[in-house]
């Protein structure tokens, strides 16, 4: 078989490359880590052997994240849900309303946060030789340290390119082919197509930023956690942690320590081909019986508005909060929230990424004080039931207490919101502990400090 042809589908601005192998009953969409290309040269070396095992019982869906391979440059890293964007925009391209997702290493979290927000285009996850956060922490302790992150980072952009440099990472992520001549000849020039040191190096520095530990939970669809046991990149604890936590997922160990999805073709596509094939001849492929959906969250009310009605009177007061209800409804739309509900001079709005809705609310902020108004915004990001087009559960709770703590002028988030938005441009000030009333234990919040100049969502 040879490279498939290379199409583009338009996200936002941005032209994301893909290809489609296959014909098989259903779809497959193949999110690959780091920055490591997945079309043409790919092809002439082994991932084309893993590329055809998969294609053999699915429709496969290859993409070049935007920034990487054959997709557009673009300035920055992008954060994860313009990366999910970019999955649906491809998905819509070719026409594929569902499909089981499998994210490999860096492509991990993405995987699980696209299948958390959209279950309904999400038959299945896989989840292959990837974790849920970069960096060491008290409850993931097998993880690397801030500082040994930083050290891998700085040595990858100085010696991107260096031939020795190239053949140390074949033996860290793939030393049972590292020595193989043909490979040890394709992989330098497959590495250094792929990205610019800058490339490679930026979205490392996303990566460390980068926790989906709070979105495990909420996730609702098959899982399957497919893990060599000996490999180096992600530590097999990653993987354990992760199947304790998704509810009903699969692990897989499989022997080996190999990182490198195309390694070892057979055994992994034998278990993504075993795992896929039982939903779909079960006939659940396209059956979508969840309830819930994660969601961000966003609460917004007007400071000292009982003091401004009194000083306008009733009719100014009127048309002032018409005046304001109009201009956040018109931000809604632009960064594609969805309006639940108003009560008296505040919004309640959810969004399917964190980051537009930040960018949302801080734009709000700005905006009402053309109007002599000041507001205070809150943010939290969790799993929602969906009741008649409405949303509700302990998420929401949460996002109105988190916006009960908010200054005025202030955008308040929980760090779950926080840990979601690697790559972003947004910085936060922390703003310490608090006990949120009415729930258990503490929470770290963050106000919004500042917010890079984004385009509006695709």
């Amino acid at each position: 078989m040879e490279a498939p042809e290379v199409r583009y589908a338009k996200s936002g601005d941005v032209n994301i490359a893909y290809s489609v192998v296959g014909e098989g009953p259903f779809d497959l969409v193949f999110v690959v880590g780091w920055v490591i290309s997945t079309l043409e040269y790919a092809w002439e070396g082994p991932p084309a052997e893993f590329f055809r095992r998969l294609a053999s019982f699915s429709r496969l869906i290859l993409l070049d994240k935007r920034g990487t391979g054959l997709s557009d440059r673009v300035t920055g890293i992008p954060d994860l849900e313009t990366r999910m964007d970019d999955v649906r925009a491809v998905m819509d391209a070719i026409g594929s309303k569902r499909a089981a997702v499998m994210g490999v290493s860096e492509g991990g979290p993405m995987t699980a946060l696209f299948a958390a927000t959209y279950p309904e285009r999400t038959a299945a996850a896989i989840l292959y030789g990837t974790g849920a956060t970069y960096l060491r922490s008290d409850d993931y302790p097998w993880a690397s340290t801030r500082e040994e992150y930083l050290r891998f980072i700085e040595e990858r952009e100085r010696r991107w390119g260096e031939q020795e440099y190239m053949q140390e990472l074949l033996e860290y992520f793939a030393p049972s082919i590292a020595h193989d001549e043909t490979v040890r000849r394709w992989w330098p020039r497959y590495v250094r197509t792929s990205a610019s040191p800058g490339a490679a190096a930026a979205r490392m520095r996303m990566n460390m930023e980068m926790d989906v530990r709070q979105v495990l939970l909420t996730i609702g669809v098959p899982t399957l956690v497919l893990h060599f046991a000996g490999e180096k990149v992600f530590d097999v604890h990653g993987a354990r942690y992760m199947a304790e936590r998704i509810p009903g997922a699969e692990l897989v160990e499989l022997p080996g320590e190999d990182h490198a999805w195309f390694v070892k073709p057979e055994p992994v596509a034998r278990e993504v081909e075993r795992f896929l094939r039982g939903i779909w001849d079960r006939g659940e492929w396209d059956v979508v019986e969840t309830d819930r959906v994660l969601a961000t969250i966003l609460f917004t009310d007007i400071v000292g508005s009982t003091a401004k009605a009194a000083e306008l009177g009733d009719r100014g007061w009127r048309e002032l909060l018409g005046r304001h209800h109009a201009l956040v409804r018109r931000h809604l739309v632009r960064f594609r929230g969805r309006e639940l509900d108003t009560a008296g001079d505040g919004f309640f709005a959810s969004f399917d990424g964190p980051a537009r809705a930040i960018r949302c609310a801080s734009t709000i902020r700005e905006s009402v004080r053309e109007l002599g108004l000041e507001v205070r915004a809150g943010l939290h990001t969790g799993e929602c039931e969906l009741m008649a087009g409405k949303v509700g559960g302990i998420a929401v709770h949460i996002g109105a207490r988190v916006a009960a703590e908010a200054q005025p002028g202030e955008v308040l988030v929980s760090s779950t919101v926080k840990d979601l938005v690697a790559g972003s441009g947004i910085r936060f000030r922390e703003r310490g502990v608090s006990t949120l009333k009415g729930l258990p234990g503490e929470w770290r919040l963050y106000a919004v400090e500042g917010t890079e100049e984004a385009s509006p969502p695709p």
